[in-house]
């Protein structure tokens, strides 16, 4: 059967209070990335010809995270049912399967999307279909009542639940697949007569069982419903998430020492056989080529490390930096947006700051790069095989020419020839018998002051 056309909405409205922040809450960071963006990924590995992301008024932050996919603002918060009507003028005239998400449910996967619009093409054409759950403890979640077929007969919620309902294991998650030519309907035929006043998308199922049209449960994994409505919960999605991340990374061959210490973002890419040591922390925008050893307690974001480099331990790598093949970062060694050739070395303590460094140099222990001065920013240059001495500075804006050499100590102001010596240290002089003059002078004083 061919594949029907596919659109998702994206429900992003609700305020978070419980976050308590001013940030709305799927705007809070996953791996590094908003929480409705892991949504929009998701969803978007299934092709649909349309994404549409629901929020409130104000909502312009988040607005701006999910572009280029359209918005429409839910006016007022009356519910799941009117947050998915406030969509349906951006799907005008689409007939094809709708998925309806939640922005707040991160963890959700392709796999389990798929298994739902596979649902919605199956044999008996079911006008809804809704993903079930069976969680350890079903505690408050409503219940998915099938009939004598398989079909799903009702959504009870646990409140309005009968003894015999409640010991149903299997629990609404909330996900749900619509026949895009039937939506307009089923939404129109919802009511707000509860407690709350609300519009529940829920109650789609009644709806279209009064109908006479079929509706379908699809059973998913607990953790791919999971959502968010208070920082632990985000905490313990975080877990979980990052569970996912090093089981995928040492599957795709990357060795882990330690797995549970090393913390992913949710785009971070290892190649094979790379080694990564306890406590390493991976921002977003990391790129790691085959062959790479980070070591521990190293920090990375917005880099490129190319095959067969070593990196820490104790390093850090900040954005726009770009670590060349089998190149050397060591301890105490931090790199903002630097260029590091391939075979160069900086082994220790050093600071490299909106720099080139061409390949096969060696940076010596307390090197620094001052790029700032204050108002703008300043590029130095190292060629290549260039040997930068001891605790040596470089005042950008400078260039140290191939194969130069710089002196311990020595501060650069100026560009260095090729294959030159640059030293701008005082001369060292030495005072014959200063060291005894000295302290017989600072013992008398101590004598005379009486101090012990």
């Amino acid at each position: 059967m061919p594949q029907r056309p596919l659109a998702c909405i994206i429900l992003a409205a609700g305020k978070g209070t419980r976050m308590k922040s001013d940030l709305p809450k799927v705007l809070h960071p996953l791996g590094g990335m908003p929480m409705v963006n892991h949504v929009i990924r998701a969803a978007e590995s299934l092709s649909p010809e349309k994404i549409v992301v629901v929020v409130g008024p104000g909502m312009d932050n988040v607005a701006a995270a999910v572009a280029p996919h359209p918005t429409v603002v839910q006016e007022q918060q009356r519910g799941t049912g009117d947050a998915v009507k406030a969509a349906l003028g951006a799907l005008a005239g689409f007939s094809g399967d709708v998925l309806v998400l939640y922005g707040d449910s991160p963890l959700i996967t392709p796999a389990t999307l798929s298994a739902m619009v596979a649902a919605r093409a199956g044999g008996q054409n079911p006008a809804v279909v809704v993903l079930g759950m069976r969680p350890a403890d079903p505690g408050a979640y409503g219940r998915l009542i099938l009939g004598a077929d398989g079909g799903l007969e009702k959504i009870v919620e646990f409140l309005d639940a009968s003894t015999e309902e409640r010991a149903v294991t299997l629990c609404n998650a909330g996900f749900m697949a619509f026949d895009g030519a039937r939506m307009g309907t089923l939404l129109s035929g919802i009511g707000n007569h509860n407690a709350k006043g609300e519009y529940y998308l829920t109650d789609a199922v009644a709806v279209a069982r009064m109908a006479g049209w079929s509706c379908a449960v699809v059973e998913g994994p607990t953790d791919d419903t999971a959502g968010v409505n208070s920082r632990a919960e985000l905490a313990g999605i975080e877990r979980i998430f990052q569970g996912r991340l090093r089981q995928a990374a040492m599957a795709n061959g990357a060795t882990l020492l330690d797995p549970d210490t090393v913390y992913f973002a949710a785009d971070t890419v290892l190649g094979r056989d790379v080694t990564v040591g306890q406590n390493v922390v991976f921002g977003p925008g990391v790129t790691v080529e085959d062959g790479v050893e980070i070591k521990p307690f190293s920090h990375l974001e917005g880099v490129v490390v190319r095959r067969g480099a070593i990196i820490g331990p104790f390093a850090r790598l900040r954005p726009g930096s770009d670590i060349g093949e089998g190149a050397h970062i060591g301890n105490f060694v931090e790199l903002k947006n630097t260029k590091f050739g391939a075979g160069a070395k900086a082994n220790h303590l050093t600071y490299l700051g909106d720099a080139d460094v061409g390949g096969g140099s060696n940076i010596g222990a307390g090197t620094i790069t001052c790029n700032y001065d204050g108002v703008l920013k300043h590029r130095t240059r190292i060629g290549q095989n260039v040997f930068i001495g001891t605790h040596s500075t470089l005042v950008a804006p400078v260039c140290v020419g191939d194969g130069a050499y710089t002196a311990a100590g020595t501060v650069v102001t100026r560009d260095v020839s090729a294959e030159a010596l640059a030293i701008s240290r005082a001369p060292q002089e030495e005072k014959a018998g200063w060291a005894t003059r000295y302290r017989a002078a600072k013992l008398a004083l101590k004598a005379k002051l009486g101090k012990t």
